[in-house]
């Protein structure tokens, strides 16, 4: 099938295939800085061989799950030998949206709100949804903003919302039965033609904070752990 090339990411290529659809190209470039792994970084920092392998498994791993849950996602099927995926098309909120669910009060969460939490402290799978904006810091936005600046309806955010929640709890029972404890995990969401709300992206290691009696365990270790 002939495909071309429409977008050139950190960590995939996208292109356009005949049928409509998309295929990822997942690549073995990281995020970090000085030659560390860092996934909140917003730059190439490295290379690590392999790494595009292991974020497709993964993503495919969950994405089957995710879709059998009945819970509407872009994946299509993937192609492990060129380390592709092929999605359906969907369209971003806005210039690009990132939630979160938070089954502890670590990282940011806690930084900004210490005055009312003690770190590590359960948290419900609160959601908090933030602007894709790397000169801004991607600002927290609310679903009041989210509506009122027209990103997305109140019933889009409150599906977005439970969705996050549902996936985050499959992810985090899948994980917690290879003894490993997520505390949050990020996505992201777009829409389909018709506005239905649906998981795009990918589900990799560098996208959950996750720890293993009590210790941070990171993106590179948990790949080998959760495929041992």
């Amino acid at each position: 099938m002939e495909k071309k090339l429409v977008y050139t990411g950190k960590t995939k290529d996208v292109f356009a295939l005949e049928n409509g659809n998309f295929l990822l190209k997942f690549k073995d470039d990281c995020t970090g800085k000085d030659g560390v792994f860092d996934p909140g970084e917003n730059a190439v920092g490295l290379t690590i061989d392999g790494v595009g392998d292991v974020n497709l498994r993964m993503s495919i791993y969950f994405f089957e799950k995710i879709n059998a849950a009945g819970i509407r996602t872009h994946y299509v099927s993937a192609d492990l030998e060129n380390t592709t995926m092929e999605v359906l098309p969907a369209k971003v909120f806005g210039k690009g949206l990132e939630v979160i669910c938070r089954y502890k009060a670590v990282g940011s969460f806690y930084r900004r709100y210490s005055d009312y939490c003690t770190e590590g402290q359960d948290l419900p799978a609160y959601v908090e949804t933030t602007f894709k904006n790397d000169e801004k810091g991607d600002p927290l936005v609310t679903k009041d903003g989210l509506v009122d600046l027209g990103v997305m309806t109140g019933k889009q955010y409150d599906d977005l919302k439970a969705m996050t929640q549902a996936i985050t709890k499959i992810v985090a029972d899948d994980l917690k039965e290879k003894g490993l404890d997520m505390y949050d995990i990020k996505f992201e969401f777009g829409y389909d033609p018709e506005g239905n709300v649906m998981l795009i992206d990918e589900i990799a290691s560098g996208n959950m904070r996750v720890y293993k009696d009590g210790v941070y365990v990171d993106p590179m270790t948990l790949n080998k752990l959760f495929f041992a």
